[in-house]
C-alpha cells in the first residue's frame, strides 16, 4: 500500500476482531463446528486478515441437543486464534511472543508496521456470525 509519491502509507492497528461463524451442525444438534477468522482493524478503516484457518467443534450427549452460550463461544473464539498453549518445553511467554511476532510479520508484509507487544495489548472483539447467532437462539 502506498500513498502519494510511492511512500508506504503508515496507519495504526486500532483493534482485533475475531468473527466466529457456524460451519456445520448435525440435525440432532449434538455436534457443531465453528470457524474463527482474526482480522486487524486499521485506523483508516481497512481490515487485514491475520488468521483464517482456525475453529473448533463441540458435541453433546445423544438426545439432549447441544446448548451454546454466547459468552462461551466468545471465549473459545479468542482461545483458538491464539496464542497456543505451551508445548515442547516452551513457556507461555515464549508462545505468546512467537504468536504476536508472527501476526506482526503478517501485518508488515501488508505494509503495516506494528510492534508485537503493542498488538497483544489491543482490544479484541468477537463478532458472532448470522448462522451462529441463530443457533444461539
Amino acid at each position: 500500500m502506498t500513498g502519494g509519491g510511492g511512500r508506504p502509507r503508515a496507519t495504526a492497528v486500532v483493534r482485533l476482531v475475531t468473527r466466529a461463524e457456524l460451519d456445520t451442525a448435525d440435525s440432532a444438534a449434538r455436534r457443531i463446528s465453528v470457524s474463527a477468522r482474526l482480522v486487524a482493524v486499521l485506523a483508516d478503516g481497512r481490515r487485514v486478515v491475520l488468521l483464517d484457518d482456525r475453529g473448533w467443534s463441540a458435541s453433546g450427549p445423544a438426545g439432549t441437543g447441544l446448548r451454546l452460550v454466547a459468552e462461551e463461544v466468545e471465549r473459545d473464539a479468542r482461545t483458538v486464534v491464539g496464542p497456543d498453549e505451551p508445548f515442547g518445553g516452551r513457556t507461555r511467554a515464549q508462545m505468546a511472543a512467537d504468536h504476536w511476532g508472527s501476526l506482526a510479520r503478517v501485518l508488515a508484509r501488508r505494509g503495516v508496521a506494528v510492534d508485537a507487544a503493542e498488538l497483544a495489548r489491543l482490544p479484541h472483539d468477537v463478532v458472532l456470525g448470522e448462522r451462529l447467532r441463530a443457533r444461539l437462539g
